[in-house]
C-alpha cells in the first residue's frame, strides 16, 4: 500500500514554520543578492478571494519564487485597493462605517491568501483607506496642482441618480449605470481633472521603451486609447456670426466633398446657434432625448442617426458654398470644437446621417470602388483626388499637402495633431475616498492645504449623511467642511469631492518600497534601489486606465525630479479569466465555483498546479476542462519519490546513472526556459515527465539508491516549490534537508549532459501544443521553421490562414500566432 499524502495536515504544518522563517522578507540590510520587483496587481476588498485570484497570484507566485530559486533578493508585496463604492453602498445598508465592512474583507482575504502561500513580504503591506496612505494621494495632488496639472471646471458628466455620482464613459453600458442598472443622465458640475493630455506625446513615444515586454495588444490599446491622428484645423465662417468655428479634420483632402456640417447637441455652439431660433424648442426636446446616451453608445456604428437641422449655414472654405448645419448626437463635444465637416461620401457615420436626412453626397475621391450613392457604403480609403478644383487629379496625400498649404496662406487651415484622450477627471461625489485638499475661500479662492496639515482625514461617518443626496455626502458634515482659509484666515469650505480611487493604485508600487515612511510617500533610495518594477502581473481589464495613469503619475513625478525612470512597469504579463462551461462565472448563471470549496476538496498545491497548468498564461482558464483531482494524483505520485530515495544528503550527483542524469539536466533547462518566457503550463509538463522517469528509475533501472535518483527528486522539489509549495516542502523534509526548499537555489545545469543524439521539438499554434517531431539538436531556425509549417497537423490548424508571426527556437519549438 502506498503512504497516504495528507494535503490539509501538510498545510497546517508548515504554514507556523513559514511564519517564523519569512523566507521572503526582502528588507534587510546589507542583502548581497541582486534585487529584483515582482509585483501583482493589487486587490479590492470585496468578500474572499475567487477563482481570477488563484489564477492571478498563482502565476504571479511562480515568477517571483523562481528568482528567489535563482539568487535575486525579490520583493514581492501586497496590499489592498481598498476605497470605492462598493464599500460605501454596504456601508449604508448595513448602516456602519464603510471601514468596518473593507476591513472585515481585508482580514478574510489576507487569511487565504496566507493559506494560499503566496511568497508575499509581510512586512511590506498597505491599505489605500489608511490615512498614512491616502496623506500622500492628497501630498502629489497638491504637486500636481501646483505644476499646473490639478485643475477645475465646468463639464457636462456621466450621472447615475441612483448611485449619486459620476460615472466614467466605460461604467454606463447601453445608457444604464453599470452597477445599479438605473438610466444615466447628464450633468453639468465642477468638477477636478489631472491634465494626462500634457503628455501624451510622451505617452505615445515611451511605448517604444516597451515593445517585446509588454503585451502587443496592450500597447495596441493604449495607443488606439490615447488616439493620435494627424491632420488640419479649418475655419469655417457661420453665417452671422463673427467669430469662425474652427473643425479637425484628418482628410482635408476630401474638403470639396463637405455637404454640411455637424455640431454636438451637447456642445456650447450647438446651444448658441439654436437659441432664440425658430427652432429652439425642437432642438431643447431632442437634447433632452439624447443626453442619457454614453459616448460609447452614440460612437456606436450602428445607431440610427438623428439631428436636428439648425437653420444655419457655414461656407465651405475651398469653394464658397453654403453648407447646413445640423445638431447631432453621433458627435462629441469635447472632441475638437465639437463640429465636423460632413463628408458622406467618403465617412460612412456622415453617409448614414445623410440618407437619413436626404442630403447631398458628393464623391471627391476615386478609390476605384462603387458609388457610395447607390451603394450606401462610404469609400473610406485613399485615391485619385476629383471634382475639388486645384487639387484635381492628385493623389490623396499629395493633395492634401497643397490643400493646408493653400488655405494657410489664408489663414484658414493649420495642420496639427489631435488626440482621443481627455484629461483625467477624478471628481467623486461619495464619502469613501481620498478628500481633495483644497479650501474654498471667496477672497483667496481655491487654497492648497498647507502640507503639515495632511493628511486631510476623512470626517466621522456618523457625522455625514451618506444616502444619496445629490451631493457629495462630504457635503452633510458641516463641522467638517466649515474651516479657516489658511491665507487670510477668513472662513472658507473644504472641497466636498473625493477622488477616483484610480489615483490610489497610479503611485502605490512606489509605496511598497517604504510603507512606514512617514515623511514622504516614498524614501528615495530605496526607489533607486527597487524601481521600476520588473515585473507586473494583472488582468487584461487594467490594460487601459490603470496602467496609463500609472504612467502618467511616473512621467510627472519624474519631471518634478521625485523618480529618476519615466515607466513604472519593464515587463507586463496579463493572464486570461477563469470561466465555467464557456462563460463568466456568476450566481445567476448557477456556474458560480466557490475557491474556497475547491480549496478544501483537493488542497492549495492542486488549484495552484491546475491553474497554472491550464494553458497559456494569457488564455481564458475553463474550469470545467481542468482535472484539480488529477493534479492530486500528480502531487502523489511526486511526494512518494521523496520517501522512495535511500541516498543520503550530499552525495556525489556525479556517480548517478548517466541516463537518468541526462533527463533530469534536459528537464531543469527546460523547465527554467518555460518560466522566463512565461510558459507555466510547459514548465509543469517537464516537471510530469521528470517525475515519469524518475519512478521508471527506482522500479525498474538503477533504483532509488543511486544518486541520480536523489538528484532528479531534489529537482524536482525545488521546481515544485514554485508551484506546489506545501508538497515541495514536506519532499525537501522528506530528503533529509531544513526548510526552506524555497531558498534551496536553482539546481546548477552540466551543459555536457544537454547533448543528445535527437531533440524532441514541439510545434504550437498560439502557444498551444499542436504536434512534436524529433529533430537532429544542431537544426537550423529556418530548417525548424519549415518543418513546422508543413508539418500536417499544423497545416490542419491553420487551414491557409497567414500567420501573424513565427516564433522559432531551434531546436525547441516552433510557436505559429495567428
Amino acid at each position: 500500500m502506498h503512504e497516504a499524502y495528507d494535503i490539509h495536515g501538510v498545510q497546517e504544518k508548515w504554514l507556523p514554520i513559514w511564519d517564523e522563517l519569512a523566507p521572503f522578507r526582502s528588507g534587510r540590510k546589507d542583502d548581497p543578492r541582486p534585487k529584483k520587483y515582482v509585483l501583482d496587481m493589487f486587490p479590492y476588498p470585496s468578500g474572499d478571494l475567487h477563482m481570477g485570484h488563484a489564477e492571478a497570484y498563482a502565476l504571479g507566485d511562480v515568477i517571483a519564487r523562481y528568482w528567489v530559486q535563482r539568487g535575486f533578493n525579490v520583493m514581492h508585496p501586497i496590499g489592498w485597493d481598498a476605497f470605492g463604492l462598493p464599500a460605501e453602498n454596504a456601508a449604508i445598508k448595513r448602516n456602519e462605517d464603510p471601514s468596518v465592512w473593507t476591513y472585515e474583507n481585508i482580514n478574510t482575504q489576507r487569511a487565504s491568501m496566507r493559506r494560499y502561500a503566496c511568497s508575499f513580504d509581510w512586512d511590506r503591506v498597505l491599505y489605500t483607506c489608511d490615512p498614512e496612505y491616502y496623506k500622500w494621494n492628497q501630498w502629489i495632488f497638491l504637486k500636481l496642482f501646483e505644476k499646473g496639472l490639478a485643475y477645475r471646471k465646468n463639464s457636462a458628466v456621466n450621472w447615475c441618480p441612483d448611485c449619486q455620482t459620476v460615472l466614467a464613459n466605460e461604467q454606463v453600458v447601453a445608457g444604464l449605470c453599470e452597477r445599479c442598472d438605473s438610466s444615466v443622465t447628464k450633468k453639468k458640475l465642477n468638477q477636478w481633472y489631472f491634465k494626462i493630455t500634457a503628455y501624451t506625446e510622451r505617452l505615445l513615444e515611451d511605448m517604444k521603451q516597451l515593445e517585446g515586454k509588454w503585451p502587443d495588444k496592450v500597447l495596441t490599446m493604449q495607443r488606439n486609447w490615447i488616439g493620435k491622428s494627424t491632420g488640419a484645423e479649418i475655419k469655417f465662417q457661420i453665417e452671422d456670426r463673427a467669430e469662425s468655428v474652427v473643425v479637425y479634420t484628418t482628410r482635408p483632402d476630401t474638403l470639396h466633398g463637405a455637404t454640411f456640417m455637424v455640431v454636438a447637441v451637447d456642445s456650447e455652439l450647438a446651444r448658441e446657434l439654436a437659441t432664440g431660433s425658430k427652432v429652439e424648442s425642437e432642438f431643447n426636446k431632442y437634447f433632452e432625448s439624447v443626453r442619457s446616451a454614453s459616448d460609447i453608445d452614440r460612437l456606436a456604428t450602428d445607431r440610427t442617426k438623428t439631428g436636428v437641422f439648425l437653420q444655419r449655414y457655414a461656407i465651405n472654405p475651398v469653394n464658397g458654398e453654403r453648407i447646413p448645419i445640423w445638431a447631432s448626437d453621433y458627435v462629441l463635444a469635447d472632441y475638437g470644437t465639437g463640429a465636423i465637416m460632413a463628408v458622406p461620401a467618403h465617412d460612412q457615420r456622415d453617409l448614414d446621417f445623410a440618407r437619413a436626412m436626404k442630403l447631398p453626397v458628393k464623391v471627391v475621391v476615386d478609390t476605384g470602388e462603387a458609388d457610395p450613392n447607390e451603394t450606401g457604403i462610404a469609400t473610406e480609403g485613399i485615391g485619385k483626388i476629383v471634382n475639388s478644383g486645384s487639387i484635381s487629379g492628385l493623389e490623396s496625400m499629395a493633395a492634401i499637402s497643397k490643400i493646408i498649404d493653400e488655405l494657410a496662406k489664408k489663414d484658414q487651415a493649420t495642420a496639427t495633431a489631435n488626440y482621443r484622450l481627455r484629461d483625467w477627471l477624478i471628481s467623486r461625489q461619495r464619502y469613501w475616498g481620498t478628500p481633495i485638499p483644497i479650501i474654498h475661500c471667496s477672497k483667496c479662492g481655491e487654497v492648497p492645504v498647507p502640507i503639515e496639515q495632511l493628511p486631510v482625514k476623512l470626517p466621522d461617518s456618523k457625522t455625514v449623511d451618506l444616502k444619496p443626496k445629490g451631493i457629495s455626502p462630504l457635503a452633510t458634515a458641516a463641522d467638517w467642511v466649515n474651516t479657516q482659509c489658511p491665507k487670510c484666515q477668513g472662513s472658507a469650505l473644504r472641497d466636498t469631492d473625493t477622488m477616483d480611487t484610480f489615483v490610489d493604485s497610479s503611485w502605490y508600487f512606489l509605496r511598497y518600497t517604504s510603507v512606514n515612511n512617514q515623511q514622504s510617500p516614498f524614501d528615495d533610495h530605496e526607489v533607486k534601489t527597487w524601481l521600476p518594477v520588473d515585473q507586473y502581473v494583472g488582468g487584461v481589464t487594467h490594460a487601459i486606465l490603470h496602467l496609463l495613469y500609472s504612467r502618467f503619475f511616473t512621467k510627472a513625478l519624474f519631471d518634478m525630479g521625485l523618480v529618476d525612470f519615466n515607466e513604472p512597469f519593464t515587463r507586463l504579463l496579463n493572464q486570461g479569466m477563469v470561466i465555467m462551461d464557456g462563460s463568466a462565472m456568476s450566481k445567476s448563471r448557477g456556474n458560480l465555483v466557490r475557491l474556497s470549496d475547491e480549496l478544501e476538496r483537493h488542497g492549495v498545491d492542486a488549484i495552484r498546479l491546475s491553474m497554472v497548468f491550464a494553458g497559456p498564461p494569457e488564455d481564458d482558464v475553463d474550469w470545467s476542462d481542468v482535472s484539480p483531482s488529477g493534479s492530486v494524483k500528480f502531487l502523489n505520485r511526486a511526494w512518494r519519490l521523496s520517501g522512495d530515495v535511500t541516498s543520503k544528503p550530499g552525495v556525489n550527483f556525479s556517480d548517478g546513472n548517466i541516463d537518468l542524469r541526462k533527463i533530469t539536466h534536459k528537464a531543469l533547462h527546460d523547465i527554467s526556459f518555460a518560466v522566463e518566457s512565461f510558459r507555466f503550463n510547459v514548465a509543469v509538463a517537464r516537471i510530469m515527465e521528470l517525475v515519469n522517469a524518475t519512478r521508471k528509475a527506482i522500479d525498474s533501472g538503477c533504483g532509488a539508491a543511486d544518486p541520480s535518483v536523489r538528484e532528479a527528486v531534489e529537482g524536482i522539489a525545488i521546481s515544485l516549490s514554485l508551484i506546489a509549495p506545501y508538497t515541495a516542502e514536506e519532499m525537501w523534509e522528506r530528503l533529509g534537508h531544513k526548510p526552506s526548499v524555497a531558498l534551496a537555489g536553482w539546481p546548477k545545469i552540466d551543459d555536457s549532459l544537454l547533448t543528445a543524439d535527437a531533440v524532441t521539438a514541439i510545434f504550437q499554434v498560439n502557444g498551444k501544443i499542436k504536434s512534436r517531431i524529433d529533430v537532429q539538436p544542431d537544426i537550423s531556425d529556418s530548417e525548424l521553421e519549415a518543418m513546422a509549417l508543413s508539418d500536417p497537423a499544423i497545416k490542419s490548424e491553420i487551414e491557409g490562414i497567414k500567420p501573424k508571426k513565427v516564433i522559432t527556437k531551434a531546436p525547441k519549438f516552433v510557436n505559429i500566432v495567428l
